[in-house]
């Protein structure tokens, strides 16, 4: 499952301290304290299931920074290319239950250490040791400013050179970036992307300017036109659905009760990862995306719920199953 000598995967981007309210901020009322960041919830997810995971990243030189890297260190992501920074602080974001299905979140980003990650942090990782064999990115990243869209761009002409898998889930932002913008920075990366993972209205941000088929297979057939050798379209309750050159393959969503909304999509990137890395097919990949994706739905946190290898099949007891 691992890579020998090298990481499996190396993602990197902006993790923060995550606070969760349990009502309106403006009434005050208890918080709980975590870490979040899609990158990370995906590195974390990975490790749980057995892979190993580079994350690089900076956070500022504050108790805030510490708890970040020490939840990554122990969930068992290699944290070794992470750096901390004396002159920034680390980001902060806020969860807002505001209605019993609808969460406001709060970004607290602007001049954080993450927000000034730069390419040099990405030469390092690669010069660190043999090339991982997928190179993970997201949308969210180039958002935080120019030096983060830098740090994305070489890492991906790095990834070309070296024949590593760029997987890239697009994860639009609309507090970070408008349409425009990540579109005009998108599109030109989708000539290095090997996987491409989107929900159907974030397809538009990867496709030409001048005008994007309406139909969801129009839209991935022309990406996979473009070069992109796998179109994976997250559907929510209704599952994800796999274009490839040999056609499209659709899986339903595992049945759960769902508690919190929040991680799923990066659950879901992290099952899918982790199948395309046991050499696993279409279907066996999304049929573990949509089963990472529910354990996160099913629990409380952006990662907390991430299921280890021995609990995949947990979902296939009924209601009120006691392990014993």
């Amino acid at each position: 499952m691992s890579a020998p000598g090298g990481a499996d995967v190396l993602t990197f981007g902006e993790s923060m301290v995550a606070l969760r309210g349990d009502g309106p901020l403006k009434l005050g009322g208890s918080m709980t304290v975590s870490v979040a960041g899609a990158e990370s919830n995906v590195a974390i997810g990975l490790a749980r299931l057995g892979h190993t995971v580079r994350w690089t990243g900076a956070v500022g030189d504050d108790e805030a920074g510490e708890l970040v890297l020490r939840t990554l260190r122990a969930e068992g992501v290699d944290i070794s290319g992470a750096a901390r920074d004396a002159g920034a602080p680390t980001g902060l974001l806020l969860f807002e239950p505001r209605l019993p299905e609808v969460t406001r979140v709060h970004y607290y980003r602007a001049g954080s250490a993450g927000s000034r990650l730069g390419p040099d942090a990405v030469e390092h990782a690669f010069a660190a040791g043999p090339p991982p064999r997928v190179l993970h990115l997201t949308g969210i990243t180039p958002a935080l400013g120019a030096g983060p869209r830098a740090a994305c761009e070489r890492a991906l002409r790095l990834a070309k050179e070296h024949s590593v898998r760029v997987c890239l889930d697009v994860n639009f932002r609309s507090r970070l970036w408008s349409h425009e913008e990540a579109g005009a920075a998108l599109r030109d990366w989708v000539h290095y992307v090997d996987v491409l993972v989107a929900s159907d209205d974030e397809l538009p941000l990867c496709l030409p300017a001048d005008g994007a088929p309406g139909e969801i297979t129009d839209r991935a057939g022309l990406l996979l036109g473009l070069g992109v050798r796998e179109v994976v379209v997250k559907l929510g309750s209704r599952g994800a659905t796999a274009y490839t050159p040999d056609g499209e393959l659709h899986c339903p969503a595992r049945a759960v009760r769902a508690v919190d909304a929040v991680g799923a999509g990066d659950a879901f990137v992290a099952g899918y990862l982790s199948a395309l890395l046991d050499g696993a097919g279409v279907g066996e990949r999304l049929e573990r995306g949509v089963t990472t994706g529910a354990f996160a739905v099913a629990s409380r946190g952006d990662w907390e719920g991430a299921p280890t290898r021995g609990e995949l099949g947990m979902l296939e007891g009924g209601d009120g199953t006691v392990l014993r």
